[in-house]
């Protein structure tokens, strides 16, 4: 078990404790970014699983039984996975690998797994059928990718190896299409209570076969409700569940949640490991970090929208600094110069360059900024808006973290005002699913007044 995670030791002490039956019924496994959490998780929902050899062979991740072979491909009954995940990127990354070599079964197995990381959401015992927007049938939608998936699991290597490259693309195009198409429309930023409600009820029915196992990706990201509802159900866990919560930062859940879990520590790996990751899932020789690669293949990827974060930034700051002189005929009349407050000047002159260098215009007016960052974002497609609004706050951070003690006071209020309507931000976006223009103009007009006041 656990030999399709790489360089964590944390997957070791997860072997002994499963060998040795003292796997707790609650686990968190916390770290960075694509450091493996996600993968640990479902191959110790496997190894919990497994009918064949067992313990006796370790449960090896070819193991022929039936309910190996049902966890490998996600399939499972006794697996519930909720939480947001950065689906997008990981498909489109599998569907490279995939097409770099058509004839390549473990390329399309891949592939599909991927596919499936997000299918699995929508498991009956939790999913709840409707999309955010109303806009799409998302019934139709599954049932569509599911009948995509199984024509294109049928396919043997003879008959990838026989195809036309230009149909297998099609093929593909049409499972990613739809599959970023469900994302956008049915996989909440936040994780709402309904469903874990309903995964509490789920966990405490009986087992299909040896142990349920419940996986909480991005835990974190539970409004108080939901969190009060899992603790009800960590305080008391069915004796037949393994429940497994994935974090970034340990800290970031409750206090009262962290002791109810056994910790599992995931740590950044080296260069030398980021590559040979890479290399032996994605069948690639880049050279970069298993996020920045995954990354990469986004719609809109993190190059691209730093600049966009910037311009958003500086457009704030100039909008505020032209408010203030509006207000008190003492400023100077340049952007960012004369009596303007020390901390409209940092955020103006980090950012400003970086926008410019990006070929934006000097713009202040409101709707014609939002229209600027709509134009370039693609209106924010591959769900970048929260990954745009995170950029913000960092490049604000970066350019406050420069006060000197006697601005300091200054500069926290103006960081925490932008933390505070950021969180507004994304709060609006993801659990009430407005618009990112709409949330966006808000953001603006609380962020400008603040500023300039």
């Amino acid at each position: 078990m656990f030999e399709n995670i790489i360089a964590q030791a944390a997957t070791d002490q997860l072997k002994a404790d499963i060998l040795a039956n003292r796997l707790a019924p609650s686990m968190l496994f916390f770290g960075p970014a694509a450091s493996g959490k996600g993968s640990a998780a479902m191959e110790t929902a496997r190894a919990l699983s497994c009918t064949g050899s067992g313990a006796e062979n370790n449960a090896p991740w070819k193991c022929d039984c039936a309910a190996c072979g049902r966890h490998r491909l996600l399939l499972h009954s006794d697996l519930v996975m909720i939480g947001p995940r950065n689906f997008a990127a990981e498909i489109a990354a599998s569907r490279a690998a995939f097409l770099r070599d058509p004839a390549s079964m473990p390329g399309r197995s891949l592939f599909i797994r991927s596919l499936r990381k997000l299918l699995a959401r929508f498991a009956p015992a939790i999913w709840e059928h409707e999309s955010k927007s109303g806009r799409i049938n998302p019934l139709s939608l599954l049932q569509s990718l599911e009948e995509e998936i199984d024509e294109f699991e049928s396919l043997t290597v003879d008959t990838l190896a026989a195809k036309n490259i230009t149909a297998i693309e099609k093929h593909v195009e049409s499972l990613v299409k739809n599959a970023f198409k469900l994302e956008d429309e049915c996989i909440s930023e936040t994780i709402p209570i309904a469903q874990i409600r309903k995964a509490a009820y789920w966990s405490r029915l009986s087992p299909a076969g040896k142990r349920k196992t419940l996986i909480i990706e991005n835990a974190d990201r539970m409004k108080d409700e939901a969190r009060n509802s899992l603790l009800k159900l960590l305080e008391e866990p069915p004796e037949t569940i393994s429940i497994i919560l994935t974090v970034q930062r340990r800290e970031a859940l409750l206090a009262t949640i962290i002791s109810r879990l056994r910790p599992y520590r995931f740590v950044a790996r080296s260069a030398d490991e980021e590559h040979e990751i890479i290399r032996r899932i994605f069948r690639d020789s880049a050279s970069s970090s298993v996020e920045a690669y995954l990354d990469s293949f986004l719609p809109q990827s993190s190059e691209k929208l730093l600049p966009l974060a910037a311009f958003f930034v500086a457009a704030v700051a100039r909008a505020a600094a032209i408010s203030a002189k509006s207000r008190n005929a003492a400023y100077g009349s340049t952007a960012f110069g004369g009596d303007i407050s020390p901390a409209i000047k940092a955020i103006g002159s980090y950012c400003a360059p970086i926008a410019e260098a990006a070929a934006f215009e000097r713009l202040s007016d409101a709707k014609e900024v939002i229209a600027a960052l709509l134009s370039r974002s693609g209106h924010f497609e591959g769900r970048s808006f929260p990954r745009f609004l995170a950029m913000t706050l960092d490049l604000v951070s970066s350019s406050l973290n420069q006060q000197t003690t006697e601005q300091s006071c200054a500069f926290i209020a103006c960081s925490d005002a932008w933390r505070k309507y950021i969180g507004e931000a994304q709060a609006a976006y993801g659990v009430w699913n407005q618009k990112p223009e709409l949330a966006l103009e808000s953001l603006f007009h609380n962020l400008r007044e603040n500023m300039a006041g």
